[in-house]
Order: structure tokens, then C-alpha cells, then sequence
């Protein structure tokens, strides 16, 4: 069976439990809140915020939301993350426990301000 690709971030987030959707929708207001100027758009099938390239990204599993600041927003919070799963570019927040939506603020901060750079050397 094949499944559709959500055209939107609100289509992605319709996809999941009522319980989901809240943490999804205020994730995705923390992110806008922190980069207000970052445009939404899906990559990869995920929800992904884009500002002089890709700010975040971020997605929800079963048990667990991925949050994707590639590997330097993930580098530079590395001591607040640690009590976190994660590989190189990626986080895991489980469901079960509080989200942590003012390191997420930080890391997007950090993320927008690092493109931004970026994009001043060009």
C-alpha cells in the first residue's frame, strides 16, 4: 500500500492522534515563534522550516517526536541533549515526558542565526 506524501504540515499533522497533534502544532509554533521569518514547507516527508536553507526539521514516531538540526544545532546543545537518544543530525523526545520546547527555541535560534552567517560568506 502505498501512502500519500502530505502536501503541507497540516496535512502531515492531521495524520496522527488527537494527544500527537497538540505536541506537533505547538512544536511547529515554538519553531515559527523562534524563526518567524523561516517559510514551512515538507522535505523528506517531514515538516521543515527553511531560511537561508534548512532551519529544522522535525517528525513524529511512536513513541518518540525526531527533532533534525543537523549535525551542528545538535553539536552546539550537545550537554542539553545527552539525556536524549540521538544520532549525528537527530533527537529523540519521547512522547511520555515533557517536551523540552525552550532548548527548541534555542537550537532553532542558533540554526537560523548559523545559516544566516552562512549565507553572508556567499
Amino acid at each position: 500500500m502505498e501512502t500519500k506524501k502530505p502536501a503541507n504540515i497540516d496535512e502531515y499533522i492531521g495524520t496522527f492522534p488527537d494527544e500527537v497533534q497538540e505536541i506537533l502544532e505547538k512544536i511547529r509554533m515554538t519553531i515559527q515563534k523562534a524563526a518567524p521569518d523561516a517559510k514551512e514547507k515538507i522535505s523528506y516527508s517531514m515538516p521543515a522550516f527553511e531560511q537561508n536553507g534548512i532551519v529544522v526539521y522535525f517528525a513524529a514516531f511512536k513513541n518518540h517526536i525526531g527533532l533534525y538540526a543537523l549535525p551542528s544545532g545538535h553539536e552546539e546543545f550537545k550537554e542539553e541533549l545527552s539525556k536524549y537518544k540521538s544520532g549525528k543530525g537527530s533527537v529523540q523526545f519521547p512522547l511520555k515526558d515533557k517536551m523540552p520546547y525552550d532548548l527548541i527555541t534555542k537550537i532553532v535560534k542558533f540554526r537560523v542565526k548559523e545559516n544566516l552567517e552562512k549565507a553572508k560568506k556567499k
